[in-house]
């Protein structure tokens, strides 16, 4: 099917929520006749109001269905899908649907998408090439899996032409056709496992963004430096200093090496977050916006006007010598490696939902430098058992229950490890639906007990 055969067709939208909703609107505008799925009554009924049927948890497409849309959520193996594609219909992503509507210009001219994806740092190098175009005086925003829909941004009224994308495995998943103008997988790392069924296709969901005019990987990483991208040109990012061809650091100096022959960017010490994982972030998203024709100026000047998100690494209280860090976006130990790094004496806060990631080598590494260990969540038993194993020395304290009230008995328990000059630091490794609504929900938790903590001792 193409975008100009969707006016008069019959689109059903498997989800409804924010993606689902965008997807309606988008479909309505160009003339398209919806039909949305959703397992939850109440999204059914916020979407209805934009004028769409609906249908509570379907199994099998209804008849004269002629595309199904789905959110990002949805496995491959869910039933609807499974049905459609077995009824031979085509089945597109939200960002897929964007994609071919941008190329099709029927919101106006053509974008320049600008892709990031990764295990982690995601959402910190689309903040900082968002802060760069800005800085260049781009008309830009920075959407996908992040703020805004792709649909969103391409029919805002703003009229963006640069488009900073956030994309996850799943997105990508389901975006078979996009072609960005230059795409980076950060790292790649065990994640999502479940919902891919295995490593491998994982990692091949994420090399989606590596397939239009120039492929960025990051180098320093084993998963992504053995992607082979498509793309025409392949540019790679590092720590340390770069070759002809890359981004790196030399004497603390983030260098463009790959469109220049040995340009300074911005000092390492001018990038924030701090550390390792903030400074590849940078070299990623100033490797995009040189292949988009950004100046040096403007690279240097985006990323020293850059702040993190909430929930990064954020210092949130402090307590008798004693600092409480929410980082609880690592929700995956990748991440949760690097934030554990970033501190030498840890009360380490972790738990979730796992997703199928190992947890072995990360314990093995984390150990040396851990004070103590608060564990909560679905999937606590796990770590639990890596640290019996790894870290037999290191106390550990298992809180069972399953609310809000939960984290303050974490953190009482983390607080009662901790010596002066410690971080309690929540890195849970693992996902946070179990107990809260998303890790946002669950840094708010954290830092709500840090703070009561705190005030409790003045």
């Amino acid at each position: 099917m193409q975008v100009s055969e969707l006016d008069g067709a019959h689109v059903l939208v498997a989800g409804a929520r924010v993606t689902g909703t965008s997807v309606v609107r988008a479909l309505t505008r160009l003339g398209a006749r919806c039909t949305v799925s959703d397992s939850n009554p109440a999204e059914l009924e916020a979407v209805a109001v934009l004028g769409a049927a609906t249908a509570l948890d379907l199994r099998t497409p209804p008849e004269g269905v002629d595309l199904v849309v789905t959110v990002p959520g949805f496995r491959p193996t869910a039933p609807l899908l499974v049905a459609a594609a077995a009824a031979g219909l085509p089945v597109w992503g939200d960002v897929e649907l964007a994609w071919r509507c941008d190329r099709a210009e029927v919101f106006g001219p053509s974008r320049r998408w600008l892709a990031v994806t990764g295990t982690n740092g995601k959402t910190t190098t689309t903040t900082m090439l968002e802060a760069v175009l800005r800085a260049d005086g781009r008309r830009t925003v920075a959407c996908g899996n992040i703020g805004l829909t792709v649909l969103d941004a391409l029919t805002d009224a703003a009229g963006f032409t640069d488009l900073a994308v956030e994309l996850s495995s799943f997105q990508l998943h389901w975006a078979p056709s996009l072609r960005p103008s230059a795409g980076v997988v950060l790292n790649v790392a065990e994640d999502h496992l479940d919902w891919h069924g295995g490593r491998e296709a994982y990692a091949a969901a994420k090399a989606g963004v590596l397939t239009g005019d120039v492929a960025v990987l990051g180098l320093d990483d084993p998963g992504a430096s053995a992607l082979v991208p498509t793309a025409a040109r392949t540019v790679g990012f590092r720590l340390g200093e770069p070759a002809r061809g890359e981004m790196g650091y030399v004497d603390g100096v983030l260098t463009d090496r790959a469109f220049a022959e040995d340009e300074p960017l911005v000092a390492a010490a001018d990038v924030l977050p701090a550390g390792p994982p903030g400074r590849l972030d940078a070299a990623a998203a100033a490797a995009l916006a040189r292949a988009a024709g950004v100046s040096a100026a403007a690279v240097g000047a985006g990323l020293r006007a850059h702040r993190p998100g909430a929930h990064r690494g954020a210092v949130v209280a402090t307590r008798r010598g004693v600092r409480y860090v929410d980082d609880s976006k690592a929700t995956n130990p990748h991440a949760a490696a690097a934030s554990l790094a970033a501190h030498p004496r840890v009360v380490w806060v972790a738990g979730g939902l796992l997703k199928g990631a190992s947890v072995e080598d990360l314990v093995v590494t984390a150990a040396p430098g851990l004070a103590g260990v608060v564990l909560l969540g679905r999937d606590r038993g796990v770590l639990a058992s890596a640290l019996a194993r790894h870290a037999p020395e290191v106390p550990v304290v298992e809180v069972a229950a399953g609310d809000d009230a939960a984290m303050v008995d974490v953190v009482r328990a983390a607080a009662a490890m901790a010596s002066p000059g410690d971080t309690v630091l929540l890195a849970p490794a693992a996902a946070s639906m179990d107990m809260f609504t998303d890790y946002a929900h669950r840094g708010r938790a954290f830092a709500d007990a840090a703070l009561a903590l705190t005030e409790d001792a003045s």
